[in-house]
C-alpha cells in the first residue's frame, strides 16, 4: 500500500506539474498578446489626443491670422475715406496741372508713410489724374480705369473693393476705392507681400480663399489663383474676368476632413480653416504633425505594454501563490489591489496636473494674442476714426458759417481742423512706432494742452453735457507722451458721455489734485455708474457692458499709463463713475 501510495503521489505530482506547466505557457502567451493590444490602444489614444490638441492650436492660430489680416485691411480702408474730402484731391479733380502735380507729391509721401503699394486718384472720365508712382516708369497717371469694378462700384454706390492683378504692375492686390464729392475716385492698392513673408517665416502653409474657393493670398506664391474645390465654368469665368487672372490653376493639394495632402507627396498636414470674414475670405492654415506626437505615442505604448506585462506577471504570481499557499491569498490580493489603486490615483493626479498646466499655457498664449490684437485695433479705432469724425463736424459747421458770412468763426474752425490733421500725423508716427515695438517719446507735457486736445476731439459730445473744468495752471508739466495721454483722456470722457445718454441733466466734472511729485486727474460723471457684472473685470480685454463696445479702451488706457509711469484706476462713487489718472509731475 505504501508503495502504491508513494507511486500515486508521484503520479499526482507529475500531473500537477504538467498542469502548472500548461498554465504557465498560457499566462505567457496571454500576457504578450494583452500587452500588444494595450500598447496599440494606448498609443492610438495618446496620438489622437495629441493630434486634437495640435489641431486646436492651429485653429486658434488661423483665427488670429484672420483677425490680423482683417485689421490690416481695415487700417488701409480708412485712407480713401480720409482722402475723399481732401482739398488737394478736390482741386485736382476739378482740373489744373499744378493741383494734380502737387497731389502727386502728396500721394507719394502718404504711400511711403502708410506702406501702401500705390495710391491714385481717377478723374470723372475714368483716367488716373494723379498717383503716388507718378515719377516711376510704370506710372498710373493717364491710364483708363473705367472698366475696373472697383471704379464702377465707387461711382455707383460710393465705395468699392476688388482683388485683382494690376493692369500695369501685373501684381495681385486688394483695391479699396471711395468716390469724392467732385465725382472722382480715390483708390488705394494693398499688396500682401509682407504678410505672406511673415506667414512663410512662421512655418506651415497659410493661404486665403474667397467665397468661390479660389486662393488669393498664400505663403506659397505658386498657389495664387488655384481652386480648392470644383466650381462651375460660369463662376470660373466670372472670377477670371474680375481678377484678371489668365486661368485658374488646379489645386496642388487635397483637403480631407482636418488633413491636407500635398499632391505627389506622402506628407500629410493638419488643416484648419476659419469662418468667412467681412470680405467673405477664409484663412487656411496647414501645419505638419509635430515630431513629438509620434515619440509620445511610442513612449505611451511601451509604457502600457510594460504595465500590462507587469500586471500579468503580478496576476501570475498571485495565482501561483494561491496554489501554493492558500492561506495568504486574501492578504496578497488585498495588497495588490491597494497598490493598483494607488498607482491609478497617481496616474489620474498626474494627468489632471498636466491638463491644468496645458490650460495655463494656453491661457498665457491667448492673453498675448489678445494684447497684440487690442493694441492694433484700438489704436486704429480710437486714434484715426475720432479725429476724422471731428474734422467732418468742423467742415460741416464751417460751411454753415460761410453761408452766414461769419469769416472769423470759419477761421477758428480751420485752425481746429489744422490741429486735428497735425494730430493724425502724430498718430501715424505713433502707430509706426508701435509696429517697431517702440514705446514713443516720453517727456514734459503741458497738462492744459492735453485737456484742450481731448476737448477739441470731443467738442460735439461735450456740448451736450454740463462740463466742469477747474483752472489748470499753464506751467503745470507732467511726464507723458501727449498723444497717448490724450488718448487716455479721450477714452474716459467718451465713456462718460456714452454712459450719460439717458441721464437727465448730464454732468461731467474734472477734478485736479496737484502735489509736489505727482498730479492726479479725476473724471467723474452723474450717470448710472459701472455695471456690477463687469466692475471687477473692467480692465480685462473684451469685457464691456455696451452691446457695440469692444471692451479694449480701458485695457489700452491702463497699459498706456503703465508705460508713462503712472496709474489708471476706478474709484468708489455713490453716483456715476469716477476714474483717477495719476502722473509724475515735472518740477
Amino acid at each position: 500500500m505504501q508503495i502504491v501510495a508513494h507511486g500515486g503521489r508521484h503520479t499526482y505530482n507529475r500531473v500537477m506539474q504538467g498542469g502548472a506547466r500548461t498554465w504557465w505557457i498560457g499566462w505567457i502567451l496571454g500576457g504578450f498578446l494583452l500587452s500588444i493590444a494595450a500598447a496599440a490602444l494606448v498609443g492610438r489614444v495618446v496620438e489622437r489626443r495629441a493630434q486634437a490638441e495640435s489641431l486646436a492650436e492651429i485653429e486658434s492660430d488661423a483665427r488670429l491670422r484672420q483677425v490680423l489680416l482683417t485689421s490690416e485691411i481695415a487700417r488701409f480702408r480708412l485712407l480713401p475715406l480720409a482722402l475723399a474730402d481732401d482739398r488737394d484731391v478736390v482741386a485736382a479733380v476739378r482740373g489744373g496741372d499744378a493741383a494734380r502735380r502737387a497731389l502727386d507729391r502728396k500721394l507719394t509721401a502718404l504711400a511711403r508713410s502708410t506702406s501702401a503699394s500705390v495710391i491714385y486718384v481717377v478723374g470723372r472720365d475714368g483716367r488716373a489724374i494723379a498717383a503716388s508712382n507718378w515719377a516711376e516708369p510704370q506710372s498710373f497717371v493717364g491710364n483708363d480705369y473705367s472698366f475696373r469694378r472697383y471704379y464702377r462700384d465707387a461711382v455707383r454706390t460710393g465705395a468699392g473693393t476688388q482683388f485683382a492683378l494690376g493692369t500695369v504692375s501685373h501684381r495681385p492686390g486688394l483695391y479699396l476705392s471711395r468716390r469724392t464729392p467732385e465725382g472722382g475716385v480715390v483708390v488705394v492698392k494693398l499688396e500682401f507681400d509682407r504678410i505672406e513673408g511673415e506667414w512663410r517665416a512662421a512655418g506651415g502653409i497659410t493661404f486665403v480663399t474667397d467665397a468661390a474657393g479660389v486662393v488669393l493670398i498664400s505663403s506659397d506664391p505658386r498657389w495664387r489663383f488655384a481652386t480648392t474645390r470644383q466650381i462651375e465654368p460660369s463662376v470660373a469665368a466670372a472670377v477670371r474676368a474680375d481678377s484678371g487672372a489668365a486661368a485658374l490653376k488646379q489645386p496642388p493639394f487635397a483637403i480631407i476632413d482636418d488633413e491636407l495632402r500635398l499632391n505627389g507627396q506622402r506628407r500629410t498636414m493638419q488643416h484648419a480653416v476659419t469662418a468667412p470674414g467681412d470680405e467673405g475670405w477664409q484663412v487656411h492654415l496647414a501645419m505638419p504633425l509635430p515630431p513629438a506626437i509620434g515619440g509620445a505615442a511610442r513612449t505611451s505604448a511601451l509604457a502600457a505594454a510594460a504595465v500590462t506585462l507587469a500586471l500579468v506577471g503580478a496576476l501570475w504570481g498571485l495565482w501561483e501563490r494561491s496554489r501554493r499557499r492558500a492561506l495568504r491569498t486574501v492578504e496578497l490580493e488585498a495588497a495588490v489591489a491597494d497598490r493598483t489603486r494607488e498607482l491609478r490615483d497617481e496616474i489620474e493626479e498626474r494627468t489632471a496636473a498636466e491638463a491644468r498646466a496645458a490650460e495655463l499655457r494656453e491661457g498665457l498664449r491667448q492673453a498675448n494674442r489678445l494684447a497684440a490684437l487690442g493694441q492694433i485695433t484700438a489704436s486704429v479705432a480710437h486714434e484715426t476714426a475720432q479725429p476724422v469724425a471731428a474734422i467732418r463736424n468742423y467742415v460741416a459747421t464751417a460751411r454753415q458759417l460761410l453761408t452766414r458770412g461769419d469769416h472769423s468763426a470759419v477761421d477758428d474752425n480751420l485752425g481746429a481742423i489744422a490741429r486735428l490733421t497735425d494730430r493724425i500725423g502724430l498718430v501715424t508716427a505713433e502707430l509706426r512706432g508701435f509696429a517697431r515695438k517702440g514705446s514713443g517719446t516720453i517727456g514734459p507735457v503741458r497738462l492744459i494742452d492735453v485737456i484742450d486736445g481731448a476737448r477739441l476731439i470731443l467738442k460735439e459730445r461735450l456740448s451736450e453735457v454740463a462740463f466742469i473744468l477747474p483752472p489748470v495752471p499753464d506751467d503745470l508739466l507732467v511726464v507723458a507722451g501727449r498723444v497717448r495721454l490724450e488718448q487716455v483722456l479721450v477714452n474716459l470722457l467718451q465713456n462718460a458721455t456714452e454712459a450719460l445718454g439717458e441721464t437727465p441733466e448730464p454732468r461731467i466734472a474734472i477734478e485736479l489734485g496737484i502735489e509736489p511729485q505727482a498730479v492726479s486727474l479725476i473724471v467723474a460723471d452723474n450717470g448710472p455708474g459701472i455695471d456690477p457684472a463687469v466692475a471687477e473685470r473692467m480692465f480685462t480685454p473684451f469685457v464691456t457692458s455696451r452691446a457695440a463696445g469692444l471692451g479694449l479702451g480701458l485695457v489700452i488706457a491702463q497699459d498706456i499709463m503703465t508705460d508713462l509711469g503712472g496709474t489708471l484706476r476706478s474709484l468708489p462713487s455713490e453716483q456715476g463713475a469716477r476714474f483717477e489718472v495719476t502722473l509724475r509731475r515735472v518740477a
